[in-house]
């Protein structure tokens, strides 16, 4: 009988493969009209992007901005690599760079854009520090906000995001490849919109801020830029084309796993996202896609997906199940502030975090979900995979 832990592993990964940002882009470059001036590559996935744009237009010069942990020398481009989730000064270097480039070029760009953008490309408002801008986006992660509101704030405090990429390349036409790590696929959300229209105005980000209780907590700076009159701008010619998705990721899963896949996309609180994931679980294989949320309230280490893995956990065994395997992932292979991409739990976890002295509500409570999947052996360790489509999960119940 196949080990379920290594087959839960091999159709995440099967969903991880159909996101591989180079196979993507390949297949995609037909959609580029004009030879590029140049090549601007930002986000998680931007070096294997860039990679294979490389092989169209080998003598194009290239700017590549991603993180730390995907970052890699590539003959004839630049690569600057910046902090995600928390932008960092190399991230407003890597923003100024691209800000400089786009303005300086003399014809077509084409854009590589994936998830994780957002972040590495700080490029604050003028009057906002990367300080200021840094206490916003913390603020914003501890929140529990929604992913699109979040880049709506994000938008409007930036030069880039919010269609800025396109504004910064005017007169020059610009071509967009972007893979989505957005759940839904609304390009102005992900990596916040550089080469699209923003999601909404000053005012609108004004009122999701107080909508979350964190108005008050804002710089300044950012309150007086928000308060601000909002100012009209011509974007150029452009296309954006989204070339894969967590959507096209499940449907890998569903065909490799010949799994049952959950229609709705898993999003919202992780404690109510493991509720109707359980729901959706019959005997067999099950497969998901999303992006939950967890409001923070201790001071432990963890992500999303290990969190929810533990509250699959235990949910399971309220229900009495005696025999699964649960596997909950990041696609880019890191979860939060952690080198784990998420949890492979099963009928032993919580069990084994017994064993070892582990208390699991005193753990969920502080926000502890690396320990206590490391208590139990059931981290899911990957390493950087290259890609970003969000987040994938398996369910295989006998």
């Amino acid at each position: 009988m196949t080990d379920p832990r290594a087959q839960a592993r091999a159709i995440f990964q099967a969903g991880v493969a159909a996101a591989d940002p180079y196979e993507r882009v390949r297949a995609s470059l037909n959609n580029v009209a004009e030879q590029p001036a140049h090549i601007i590559a930002v986000g998680k996935a931007a070096v294997r992007m860039e990679e294979a744009a490389r092989e169209a237009y080998p003598d194009t010069p290239a700017l590549v901005v991603t993180n730390y942990e995907n970052a890699q020398a590539l003959k004839g481009a630049t690569v600057m690599p910046a902090g995600h989730p928390i932008p960092d000064e190399n991230g407003l270097r890597a923003a100024e760079a691209v800000i400089d480039t786009l303005s300086s070029a003399t014809g077509p760009i084409l854009a590589l854009i994936s998830g994780g953008g957002s972040a590495l490309l700080p490029a604050p408002a003028d009057g906002i520090s990367l300080e200021e801008k840094a206490a916003v986006n913390a603020a914003l992660l501890a929140s529990g906000i929604e992913i699109t509101e979040m880049n709506l704030v994000r938008q409007q405090l930036s030069r880039l995001k919010g269609g800025g990429l396109l504004r910064h390349a005017a007169p020059n036409a610009v071509t967009a490849l972007i893979l989505s790590d957005v759940i839904g696929d609304e390009l102005s959300a992900i990596a916040s919109g550089p080469t699209v229209a923003p999601l909404g105005t000053k005012a609108e980000a004004k009122g999701i801020l107080e909508h979350y209780g964190i108005w008050d907590e804002m710089p300044q700076s950012v309150k007086a830029h928000l308060l601000a009159g909002e100012k009209e701008s011509v974007l150029p010619a452009h296309t954006n084309h989204l070339i894969g998705s967590n959507g096209q990721s499940v449907e890998a899963m569903r065909v490799a796993g010949d799994a049952v896949a959950i229609d709705t996309p898993i999003e919202g609180d992780v404690a109510d996202a493991a509720r109707r994931i359980c729901d959706a679980c019959g005997t067999g294989t099950t497969v998901w896609g999303g992006e939950t949320t967890v409001i923070l309230k201790g001071d432990g280490r963890g992500g999303r997906n290990q969190e929810l893995a533990l509250r699959i956990a235990r949910e399971a065994e309220a229900r009495g199940w005696t025999d699964w395997t649960c596997l909950q992932g990041g696609s880019d292979g890191r979860d939060g502030p952690t080198d784990a991409a998420g949890g492979l739990v099963d009928s032993g976890t919580l069990q084994r975090i017994s064993d070892k002295g582990g208390d699991l509500d005193a753990l969920l409570g502080n926000n502890n979900s690396y320990q206590a999947l490391a208590l139990a052996d059931d981290l899911l360790m990957t390493d950087a995979t290259g890609t970003n489509v969000a987040d994938l999960g398996v369910m295989i119940r006998r």
